[in-house]
């Protein structure tokens, strides 16, 4: 039963204090608060062709400030509130398969033109605490001046786009990724658990980003609950050895995933049986040079 509580307890209770997210850049308007983040909770659901990834964090700071996470995506997303739910019904059902079977084992198989704007809009609203944008950026060398005339438009004056920042979002746009997506939070001294937000896009893999973390400081562990309908090989920029599965993959029914997300289910239920499995990335947020991509 050891190690059965670990796996809960792994997606539930991440504990660190950093000024930086394992998943987003993340950008305070006031550069001397510190943000805390104790929990995250991440899954997510790829057929193929196209990825759902669902992320819910709990937040505070020192002191009360905006937020500006900032989230790349291979393609423009289709987002919507998710359902918390959803994490609590996974490590539930993975608890209760490895429960009754031989528990953990050894891992196998994973491991001079025209004026361009620097962007455009393509979905703007407000869901609980968060002020989404999703936004195609056009021209790179634009992205900081096109950011800040936008920010200033939904309230926020100061330009809090870092030079690293900037550097890290033209190295995403270098490689192709003109999707991006703006998180105003507000937040203040008090705890608050956000709600959980699911994007849904096309991806030819796997995705889950990384390398905009670099900006922030510190040591991070990531737990993800990844399911496919097989189990992935190929990591082509993320090492492998830095992806530890946490235990023995188990194998759902479309029946079972039905009662977790009606939406991975309409992604993945023409199939009768699929892969569910915690993931686990860590080191220092400084150290993620690549994304993690899987396929």
């Amino acid at each position: 039963m050891r190690k059965i509580i670990l796996v809960v307890t792994s997606v539930y209770t991440l504990g660190f204090l950093s000024p930086g997210y394992s998943d987003r850049g993340l950008l305070p308007l006031n550069p001397n608060v510190q943000i805390f983040e104790p929990n995250q909770r991440a899954m997510i659901a790829w057929n193929g062709e196209e990825e759902i990834l669902l992320l819910s964090t709990d937040l505070h700071a020192s002191d009360s400030t905006i937020l500006l996470e900032v989230l790349p995506l291979p393609a423009e997303p289709a987002v919507k509130k998710g359902d918390i739910k959803t994490f609590q019904k996974a490590t539930a059902l993975i608890n209760s398969k490895l429960a009754s079977s031989a528990g953990l084992s050894k891992r196998n198989g994973e491991g001079a033109k025209e004026a361009v704007p620097g962007g455009e809009v393509t979905f703007h609203k407000k869901i609980g605490a968060h002020d989404i944008s999703v936004t195609r950026l056009i021209n790179g060398a634009k992205f900081v001046d096109w950011v800040a005339k936008y920010l200033k438009s939904l309230g926020v004056e100061k330009n809090i786009i870092s030079a690293e920042m900037q550097e890290l979002i033209e190295e995403y746009i270098a490689d192709g990724f003109i999707w991006f997506v703006f998180d105003l939070v507000s937040l203040t001294e008090e705890f608050v658990t956000n709600e959980p937000i699911q994007y849904q896009f096309k991806s030819e893999s796997l995705f889950y980003p990384l390398k905009i973390t670099k900006t922030g400081e510190g040591y991070t562990l990531i737990d993800l609950l990844i399911l496919t309908p097989r189990l992935l090989r190929n990591f082509p920029d993320l090492p492998i050895h830095r992806v530890h599965l946490k235990h023995d993959p188990i194998t759902i029914s479309n029946i079972e995933l039905k009662e977790l997300n009606e939406d991975m289910y309409n992604l993945l239920g023409r199939l009768k049986e699929m892969k569910l499995r915690i993931w686990q990335v860590e080191g220092s947020l400084s150290s993620f040079d690549e994304d993690l991509i899987a396929y």
